[in-house]
């Protein structure tokens, strides 16, 4: 590191002169006079030798040293061992497992730690922790607490040695339990037990109970000692800024308390070592002594306004009397009216005491200005930057503002006061002479109209007439808007703002009903509508309820024209929303809901496009079926008969009107649609449509499989006579459990009671809120006697009774597996009966049930139908090739699933064989069957399926044979389409997109083979029903390719033209503009020759593309060639000096002048024969007007030319061009390197002379071996 000193000249001189003459040894650098160079030392002094001392004492420290202080890891990694018998987790076959595992994995997300577990011979635990210190401490806390047991011990120290066991906001505690692992329970204060609880492993009870009888034994080392002391003597024992007390605790090692002047306390306490303790009490009382017998008081008035100045900043003031005089000053508290002040000292000190008080007292003065409140903020300036110009030259005197008053008040040292005031008077008589202020009445409710959106109204105001306008804020209802600033200013900016407020009293006011609903459509996502609105209409404002109100009122405010215009525009916008807003519900049957959503939602996304509405279907997982069309209306008329002719045809849906009088249409539906409900639900799930309430249709539509919409028609008519005639109710409530049961297998109960007594039921759907409630509807006999008959039946059910039944063992775990499933749905259907198996492990075949009498009836039939099934059940096999498997599953399983539910039969897959050994002679491979498995050749018969490839079904034998044939149903099948070889790869389509929609389409895999085989044949694989479809899309594309192919063979026509190539340029244009709006234009691809190919003929151009646009740019290209062979060229000689000027800047006024006279203009390249030579090519007639023009502007800037040229020989050449003489560098003497030197230059690739920093230097050899 170098320091370089100034020196002046005349300092320079006085320091030389200071030197005694050996010294003197300075050289001027590039001075003539001086013939001396200096020597190598004077010019490079060496650094001091280092003393001996400090070799013997120390090692070298800097980058020459190569000791590196070792840097301490952030990361450390400890071992902890957990003995067996305190393990907690002694379990040993789950090592890594279970709760120890999850415990470790717990403590490391905690503390951020990472620990590893492992298991010694002994079966100790060890457990290996790394992370930072402070986590590896917390991670075995927790370690100790969780995975080890624990015991606890007790030990007794004295109550008053509790607190520093506990430490400074618990710290010592806290890093005690970290450092020995365990918890430490101290007794509470108010606890008079002394007794301290340790709880955690042994070795840690052990350290910590040392580590508390260590304290415990230091603190009884140290003793506590109580002093009362006058509080007025106080300040001598504590001295000036607490000097003389800092002394005795430093030389004592005592700690001495003394209380603040605040506190009302007289004691002073002493802590520490007992004889040092003693020492420092023995000086404290030797200073009070003395000072009681020295010292006397007197007693002063001080105003109680002057109080503070002589207390000053912080005390400052009193410790500095006290430090000069050695007299105390005793101050009346301030919530005291006494204005006494009391001296305390030796007497003849107190006279000098006294004089510093009244000075201090006398010191600060408190001064006054008046000044206009509403100058104020004026005088302070903008963010205090006024005031701080006097605050900065006068940092102690204070300045006060007081509100709504018209003063300034200021407040310190007397001449900064008189000085301050003054330039804030002068500051006040400048602001009242250039400053106004008016104030004006406006109703408070137009006030936030002044002010505009986000204040752009009032800032406009405010920075175009340079003052400032003062609103009140809203919650004070004040109608006084104050204008303040240049008094010109303030009248123009009153005269606007009044103008604006009776503009605004002259406003119109609207209120728009407009629905809630629609509110967020009109603002718009993130307000982009209603900002489109306001742009309309700017003077309009435009104000919507808050969403919490649930107001439909949007208020119109501003001039009556634009109220009106932006009524009408906003009443049409909600007219187009009501119209679009249309919405229509289509109950379609759930199964056909993917139909209609077709593959990745192709099918409803075509129909929401050409319909131009909006369809929401129900979630997979919902019950519902309805899908909701929204829109305008008869764009959801269309998409609904879309949607329902989808159903039709994948259906056997049948659709019958019925004609039932529209004020009975109410009273069919029921409340909530209950009545309907239960009618659609009883006939197979049929959906009813009745047409819209107030449009007079009498039409019903029942649409649903043919048998049951007859089923349905006959209940409607039937229901709608009723009504006709007269129409009875009644309701009865059954627990909700019963209803099942009530309702019978398949309706078969509901439905005798319903034959019996000719009343309809209607049982509570899911949604209902009273479960309990069950309607009968009807004529009244036969509501009353089918009433009669339900509460018998549920009177029966309330009759809770208990049966048992044998059930053979085996059998036993049909019912209870699966938590029990098959007892849940007989509970469920049988009015929660009650089934009780035996135990697992006892032999016992008795079953216990419970509930209603007929319940119990009812369920143990069934138990003996499922025992039959059970008993009845076979398993037959079902070979399917294992490659059609996965198929067969169907996506997620869905199609083994149906099977299994339609059929009632458990079905299981065989193991995936993963890779078959084929026998060696190939057998024939049939659409679907695959070849046998080689392994077993030998043994088994070479036709008898693999085991792989064999699917188990169990059940009933007539429903496994069903189950069976639905299976092979599934297993695909293959066939052959021919497709020319040559359009495949049209097919594949770009990354496979072209084949992958199709087999997505018709669901189907397609197989095309590889380009190699040069085959022409495509196999199509899927279930029969889509192979038709899949093969019939394929042709379909084919033909399709055909035309296209067909298309590009006339596209691709070729035509040449002959064309001179000194023309091609003109033809391509300027960045090939022309040639690229012959192509566009004309649909064809031109190609020019290539220039480096010499076998190419250069005056070719060939043209591509339907035979009659070539033609058509051919002649487009022939007559460009007609106009450029019209076209002359001729030389002119320009003086080059001038080329650079007729170009202009990046060609700028050259483009010009061939645009102008539509000439082409080419200038010589640098290092031409002839500088001066320019071509100028086009029409004769413009090429001449075009050389005559260039020629005047070359004689106009020649003349430019000439004159710099002649001025040039007058300007002084450039300082550069002066020769000078050679440097000499910088010459030393003496120096290392030269002849006369012994030693040589200091070679700079050498790492001893140049060592890197912290790098190891090799030392250097020595004849007689290394130095010692």
């Amino acid at each position: 590191m170098s320091s370089v000193a100034v020196l002046t000249q005349e300092s320079f001189a006085e320091h030389r002169s200071g030197l005694v003459p050996q010294q003197i040894k300075v050289a001027t650098l590039n001075s003539e006079e001086e013939s001396d160079p200096p020597t190598y030392k004077d010019a490079f002094p060496p650094l001091p030798e280092k003393s001996a001392c400090l070799e013997n004492a120390q090692e070298p420290a800097g980058a020459w040293s190569n000791k590196i202080r070792p840097i301490k890891a952030s990361v450390i990694t400890q071992v902890f061992h957990v003995p067996l018998e305190e393990r907690k987790y002694k379990d040993m076959n789950q090592f890594g497992e279970g709760e120890q595992a999850k415990i470790c994995l717990e403590i490391m997300q905690r503390t951020g730690a990472h620990l590893e577990l492992s298991l010694a011979k002994d079966q100790g635990l060890s457990i290996m922790v790394s992370g930072k210190l402070d986590a590896v401490m917390k991670a075995r806390k927790d370690i100790v607490a969780r995975l080890q047991t624990q015991a606890s011990a007790t030990v007794a120290i004295p109550k008053e040695h509790h607190r520093f066991v506990i430490g400074k906001n618990g710290e010592k505690l806290q890093d005690l339990e970290l450092k020995t692992a365990t918890k430490i329970q101290i007794p509470r204060p108010d606890d008079a037990s002394n007794q301290i609880r340790i709880t955690g492993t042994k070795e840690g009870i052990e350290k910590a109970r040392h580590e508390v009888l260590l304290i415990s034994a230091e603190q009884d080392k140290r003793a506590v000692e109580r002093l009362e002391v006058e509080k007025a003597f106080h300040p001598f024992i504590a001295g000036p800024y607490n000097r003389l007390v800092g002394e005795i605790m430093q030389e004592t090692g005592t700690r001495i308390n003394i209380p603040p002047p605040s506190v009302n306390r007289t004691e002073i306490v002493f802590t520490g070592e007992k004889e040092q303790l003693a020492q420092a009490v023995a000086r404290i009382k030797k200073i009070y002594e003395e000072k009681k017998k020295k010292t006397t008081t007197i007693a002063v008035e001080v105003k109680k306004s002057q109080h503070k100045y002589v207390i000053g900043p912080k005390g400052n003031s009193l410790q500095e009397i006290l430090e000069r005089t050695g007299v105390s000053v005793e101050i009346p508290p301030s919530d005291s009216i006494s204005e006494t002040v009391i001296l305390r000292g030796e007497p003849e000190k107190l006279g000098q005491a006294l004089t510093e008080v009244y000075a201090k007292a006398n010191s600060f003065t408190v001064s006054s200005v008046s000044a206009p409140s509403w100058l104020h903020r004026f005088i302070i300036g903008k963010k205090g930057q006024n005031l701080a110009k006097i605050t900065q030259q006068m940092p102690k005197v204070h300045i006060e503002f007081t509100e709504g008053e018209d003063k300034i008040t200021l407040e310190g040292p007397t001449e900064d006061v008189n000085v301050a005031q003054e330039q804030i008077e002068a500051m006040v008589k400048d602001l009242i002479t250039r400053m106004d202020y008016v104030e004006i009445n406006v109703d408070h409710k137009f006030h936030r109209h002044l002010i505009g959106k986000s204040g752009a109204n009032i800032n406009r105001i405010k920075d175009q007439y340079k003052v400032s306008v003062r609103i009140p804020p809203d919650s004070e209802k004040s109608n006084l808007i104050r204008i303040e600033g240049d008094p010109q200013g303030v009248q123009q900016a009153k005269r606007e703002l009044l103008e604006l407020a009776s503009r605004m009293e002259n406003e119109r006011t609207k209120d728009l009903i407009i629905e809630q609903r629609f509110h967020r459509t009109i603002i718009g996502q993130k307000g982009e509508r209603i900002r489109e609105i306001r742009d309309k209409f700017p003077e309009v404002i435009i104000n919507f309820p808050d969403p919490a109100q649930k107001s439909d009122i949007v208020q119109l405010r501003g001039p009556k024209n634009e109220v009106e215009k932006c009524t009408k525009y906003m009443q049409k916008m909600v007219a187009d929303l009501v119209e679009n807003s249309y919405s229509i519900s289509v109950p379609i049957f759930k199964q056909f809901h993917k139909n209609i959503i077709g593959k990745g939602g192709a099918n409803i996304k075509k129909i929401r496009e050409e319909s131009n509405t909006k369809i929401d279907l129900p979630a997979e997982n919902s019950n519902s079926e309805t899908i909701v069309i929204t829109g305008k209306r008869a764009n959801c008329e269309a998409a609904r008969s879309r949607i329902l002719s989808i159903q039709k045809d994948l259906a056997n849906i049948a659709e019958v009107e019925v004609s039932i009088p529209a004020r009975l249409h109410n009273s069919l539906i029921g409340t909530k649609g209950r009545l309907i409900r239960s009618i659609m639900e009883e006939c197979g799930g049929v959906h009813i449509h009745f047409p819209v309430e107030g449009s007079g249709s009498d039409t019903v539509v029942i649409r649903g499989p043919a048998s049951d919409v007859e089923k349905a028609k006959k209940q409607l008519l039937h229901l709608a006579e009723e009504k006709q005639t007269k129409s009875f109710t009644v309701d009865i409530r059954a627990k909700p459990e019963y209803h099942k049961f009530l309702i019978g297998k398949g309706g078969g109960k509901i439905r005798k009671v319903r034959d019996n007594t000719g009343a309809r039921i209607i049982f509570p759907t899911a949604e209902d809120k009273d479960q309990d409630l069950i309607t009968i509807i009807g004529k009244e006999d036969a509501v009353r006697e089918a009433q009669k008959e339900l509460e018998a039946l549920i009177q029966n059910l309330d009759n809770v009774v208990e049966d048992c039944m044998l059930v053979d063992p085996k059998h036993h775990r049909h019912f209870v597996i699966r938590r029990g499933q098959v007892l849940r749905e007989i509970a469920e259907e049988y009015g929660g009966v009650m089934v009780s198996f035996p135990r697992s492990g006892t032999q016992s075949d008795k079953v216990t049930l419970k509930g209603a009498k007929d319940c119990v009836e009812a369920a143990k039939k069934r138990i003996q139908e499922i025992i039959e099934d059970l008993e009845a059940q076979v398993t037959i096999e079902c070979a399917i090739p294992q490659k059609f498997h996965r198929s067969v599953m169907g996506p997620k399983g869905s199609r083994i699933q149906q099977i299994t539910r339609d059929y009632n039969v458990q079905i299981k897959f065989p193991d995936r064989e993963e890779n078959p050994v084929h026998s060696v002679e190939p057998q024939v491979q049939e659409n679907g069957d695959d070849a046998g498995d080689g392994r077993d050749t030998k043994d088994a018969d070479p036709g008898s399926p693999r085991r792989c490839d064999i699917i188990i079904i169990s059940g009933r034998k007539e429903k496994c044979e069903a189950a069976k044939e639905a299976l092979e149903a599934l297993v695909p099948v293959t066939i052959e389409v021919e497709v020319p070889f040559d359009l495949h790869r049209y097919i594949i389509g770009q990354k496979g997109s072209g084949i992958r929609k199709m087999m997505d389409e018709f669901e189907v895999n397609i197989h095309v083979p590889a380009p190699e085989l040069q085959s022409d044949v495509i196999a199509i694989t899927g279930l029969a029903a889509n192979l038709d479809r899949a093969k019939a899309g394929l042709l379909e594309r084919v033909k399709e390719l055909q035309a296209e192919q067909e298309d590009r063979a006339l596209r691709s026509f070729k035509l040449s033209v002959t064309v001179d190539p000194k023309y091609h340029p003109k033809i391509i244009g300027r960045k090939g503009a022309v040639i690229t709006q012959i192509r566009l234009e004309h649909d064809v691809n031109i190609q020019f020759p290539d220039k480096d190919d010499g076998n190419q003929p250069q005056d070719q151009i060939t043209i591509t593309g339907y035979e009659k646009n070539t033609e058509a740019a051919r002649d487009a290209i022939l007559k460009i060639v007609g106009e450029l062979e019209q076209m002359v060229s001729e030389d002119v000689p320009l003086d080059h000096r001038v080329h650079a000027r007729i170009i202009g800047a990046r060609g700028k006024a050259i483009r010009k002048i061939m645009d102008e006279f539509k000439v082409d203009i080419r200038f010589p390249q640098s290092g031409a024969p002839d500088p001066n030579c320019v071509t100028v090519t086009g029409l004769p007639e413009n090429v001449e007007e075009a050389i005559d023009h260039i020629l005047n502007l070359e004689e106009e800037y020649l003349a430019d030319v000439v004159d710099s040229e002649a001025l040039q020989v007058y300007m002084k050449p450039p300082a550069h061009e002066e020769s000078r003489a050679p440097s000499k560098g910088f010459v030393v003497r003496d120096a290392p390197w030269t002849a006369s030197s012994s030693e040589k230059a200091p070679d700079m690739s050498s790492s001893e002379e140049f060592p890197s920093f912290g790098a190891q230097v090799a030392p250097k050899t020595l004849p007689w071996g290394p130095k010692r």
